[in-house]
């Protein structure tokens, strides 16, 4: 069996581990280290990493780590009953809102944590 996991780098481990607990309602599962939190959603741990910008990921990387907003084609969606209140919480706590879309479907917020890492908060 294979279990997946999420891992996120941050600069602050502390802001960002509010950030995910109080805008996004992750639990803290575990301090794992100095520098490595771990939290929960219903069916996904997520592993917040401590890394300072412009370190590389891998030793034979030349793509350094940059903070500044950025797109992946990998990206975390959070469901959510109420996705207007989830977002005044992200707003709240430093991150970013950068539109949506609503259909007979529901809706959807393009969002970011105050890392740059994107997301996107849905109805469920």
């Amino acid at each position: 069996m294979i279990k997946i996991t999420v891992s996120i780098d941050v600069t602050d481990l502390k802001q960002a581990e509010t950030f995910y607990i109080e805008a996004l309602g992750c639990k803290k599962i575990r301090d794992q280290g100095s520098s490595m939190v771990v939290l929960g959603t219903e069916n996904c741990d997520i592993y917040l990493q401590e890394k300072e910008a412009g370190t590389k990921p891998v030793v034979s990387s030349e793509v350094i780590r940059d903070y500044k907003r950025h797109w992946t084609p990998v990206h975390i969606d959070f469901l959510a009953e109420n996705v207007d209140e989830v977002v005044e919480k992200i707003l709240q706590l430093g991150g970013l809102h950068e539109g949506g879309e609503t259909g007979d479907w529901g809706s959807i917020a393009y969002c970011a944590d105050p890392f740059g890492n994107g997301f996107c908060v849905i109805n469920e």
